[in-house]
């Protein structure tokens, strides 16, 4: 199956145009700020762009970054300007024509951006395999992803890699394609619909247990909308399957627990963050407003407190007194609480 992937994103398409599907395609919600950097990538990497989102995190100046599949490096490029000179960027990516085209413009994106120096290193390799190209454990602040890790036929292994060279409080912040239902085996052995990034896509449930399983003990979905398969053909062989691009982050941290559990615990957001001064969106439930007391979860509060986010928020409350599931995280308590509400009854024997 790499083979084949190798084959279709490095001779099959010569383009994004070249696509059959709107799989592979952003969605043209971007920031005003991202425009700008954009308009400086050099339009042969836009044009060999297969991404499905935006991977842009908050708050980069001088991290290392890990891109996943970074092909023609547009991603690489726009986060080169992000981190900042004294940041870096290493792409890992397996097709010799993608990487061509990537170490092509180095030069040229540094020049874009006035550095003294790149900041931007590409590396040929399988992102299963991480440790084959020499990098060390806990050695970048973030990783990203951009309509990737759905064309690796082993997903679990590039989780767990990831989890590996990643530093503690540091984060995965990727984009991919997803199924509401497990893909049957005939599909995934097609080579197109595999290409397309459709057949290898992860069953969502699946998706949430392999990460758990990786170490990312709460994987937190950023944001997602549904995909219109406009192509018939491809659409008779899918049938009734639906499919979804989705940005989800999962932070490397110790101690987090597999549900919304409630300490009493509330944040302010400060409105510090660079390009978000009114409200900081952590992921699609917490859109966090400036200056607001804010109620959260102890995981929550440990994805602000113990990362870069940090000093960005006044925090309140600890982990010493339990009130049980937080209230607004869609769990609750299982059983029937009919008969056991305390709160208008007297005791009896």
């Amino acid at each position: 199956m790499q083979e084949t992937v190798q084959e279709y994103y490095g001779k099959t398409l010569q383009g994004s145009k070249d696509l059959k599907t709107n799989a592979c395609c952003t969605d043209d919600a971007v920031p005003a700020y991202l425009k700008a950097i954009l308009a400086k990538i050099h339009p042969e990497v836009m044009a060999r762009y297969y991404g499905c989102g935006l991977v842009h995190p908050a708050l980069l100046k001088g991290t290392r970054i890990l891109d996943l599949g970074s092909g023609s490096g547009r991603d690489c490029f726009v986060l080169s300007y992000l981190v900042g000179e004294k940041g870096h960027i290493v792409g890992v990516d397996m097709t010799t024509e993608q990487l061509e085209i990537a170490n092509k413009y180095r030069e040229y994106h540094r020049e874009q951006y006035n550095y003294s120096h790149t900041n931007v290193e590409f590396k040929q390799g399988y992102i299963e395999k991480l440790h084959e190209l020499d990098l060390d454990d806990n050695s970048f602040n973030i990783i990203i992803s951009n309509c990737v890790i759905n064309l690796s036929p082993d997903k679990e292994a590039v989780l767990k890699e990831a989890y590996r060279v990643l530093k503690p409080g540091g984060e995965l912040y990727f984009s991919d394609v997803y199924s509401q239902r497990r893909i049957p085996s005939h599909l995934i052995n097609n080579p197109v619909l595999y290409g397309e990034c459709l057949s290898g896509a992860l069953y969502w449930n699946d998706f949430i247990t392999l990460a758990k399983k990786s170490g990312f003990l709460d994987p937190r979905l950023v944001e997602d909308r549904p995909l219109q398969i406009e192509n018939h053909d491809i659409a008779a062989l899918l049938g009734d399957i639906a499919f979804y691009s989705a940005t989800y982050r999962l932070f490397k941290l110790d101690n987090l627990e597999s549900a919304c559990e409630d300490y009493g615990q509330a944040v302010v957001y400060k409105g510090t963050i660079p390009h978000h001064p009114h409200r900081f969106v952590l992921d699609k439930h917490h859109h966090i407003p400036q200056g607001k007391m804010f109620p959260v979860c102890g995981n929550t509060w440990k994805m602000l407190k113990e990362t870069r986010f940090s000093e960005h928020f006044t925090f309140y409350g600890d982990m010493q007194q339990h009130f049980g599931i937080f209230a607004d995280c869609g769990t609750d308590i299982p059983f029937d609480q009919k008969d056991n509400d305390t709160s208008s009854k007297s005791g009896c024997c």
